[in-house]
C-alpha cells in the first residue's frame, strides 16, 4: 500500500500540492497576526468585533484552517480520483493485477496523509506565530492555548483528523454525480454547516459533532470503495 500512495503522489506530482500548502499556509498566517495584533478585527473605537465565544485567538485560527484544508483536501481528492475516472486515466490503472479496492483506497491515503500533515504543521506554525507574537504585542483576541500543554497538541490532532475525512463526503458526491465541481462545491456546504451559526446555535463548538461526522466520514470513505470492483467506470 506504501508503495501505491507514493506512486500516487509521484504520478500527481505532489510538489505542486506542497507549494499550494505553503503559499496557504503563508497567507492564513499573515491573516491572523494581522486579526490579533494589528486591529483589523476591531471596531473604530479599539474593541474587539467578535461574538461571544469567539474572542479566542483559537476560534479564527481553527475556522480559517479548517476552511482552507478542508477545501484543498476535496480540491485534491477530485485531482487525483473523480479527474483521473473523467480523463480515463483510471483505466489505465483498473488494468494492473492489483483490486481496484486497493487501488482506490491508496489514492484516497495519499491525500488524507498529505494534508492531515499539512493541516497540522500550519496549525502549529500560526499557533507558535500567535505564542511569541503575544509576548511582544497586544493581541486583540485572549490567548487561549498552552503551547506546552498536552491535551493542546491532542485537540490539535482530533480536529484535524474530523476535519481531513470530512473530505470524504465531498468525494462519495463527486463520484456519485460524476463531477469535480460536485466535490468541491459540497466541500463549501460542508464548511457552512459545520463552521456557520444561526443566531447563537453553531455545530463548531458541540463536543458530540466531531465525533459523528468523523464516524459519517469514514462511512462515506467505505462506501465510495466497496462497490468499486463491479462499478463501470466513468
Amino acid at each position: 500500500m506504501l508503495k501505491l500512495v507514493r506512486l500516487e503522489w509521484k504520478k500527481n506530482n505532489i510538489g505542486k500540492y506542497l507549494g499550494g500548502v505553503i503559499i496557504m499556509a503563508a497567507l492564513l498566517g499573515l491573516f491572523v497576526f494581522a486579526l490579533a495584533f494589528l486591529g483589523i478585527a476591531n471596531d473604530p473605537d479599539g474593541t474587539l468585533d467578535a461574538a461571544p465565544g469567539t474572542d479566542v485567538i483559537s476560534a479564527p485560527i481553527e475556522l480559517f484552517t479548517s476552511m482552507a484544508f478542508l477545501i484543498y483536501t476535496s480540491v485534491m481528492l477530485a485531482s487525483f480520483i473523480v479527474s483521473a475516472y473523467k480523463n480515463k486515466t483510471m483505466n489505465l490503472m483498473f488494468s494492473y493485477p492489483i483490486k481496484r479496492q486497493k487501488i482506490l483506497a491508496s489514492q484516497m491515503i495519499a491525500v488524507w496523509t498529505f494534508n492531515f500533515a499539512a493541516l497540522i504543521l500550519t496549525k502549529l506554525a500560526i499557533y507558535m506565530c500567535v505564542f511569541f507574537g503575544a509576548k511582544f504585542m497586544q493581541s486583540s483576541f485572549a490567548v487561549d492555548f498552552s503551547i506546552g500543554s498536552l491535551s493542546f497538541y491532542i485537540q490539535l490532532i482530533l480536529k484535524s483528523v474530523v476535519i481531513v475525512s470530512m473530505s470524504f463526503i465531498a468525494l462519495f458526491v463527486g463520484m456519485a454525480l460524476k463531477s469535480s465541481k460536485a466535490t468541491i462545491v459540497t466541500s463549501f456546504l460542508l464548511i457552512f454547516l459545520t463552521q456557520a451559526n444561526i443566531g447563537d446555535f453553531t455545530m463548531a463548538g458541540n463536543a458530540v459533532f466531531p465525533i459523528i461526522l468523523t464516524a459519517i466520514s469514514l462511512l462515506f470513505a467505505a462506501l465510495s470503495i466497496v462497490n468499486v470492483e463491479s462499478k463501470d467506470l466513468m
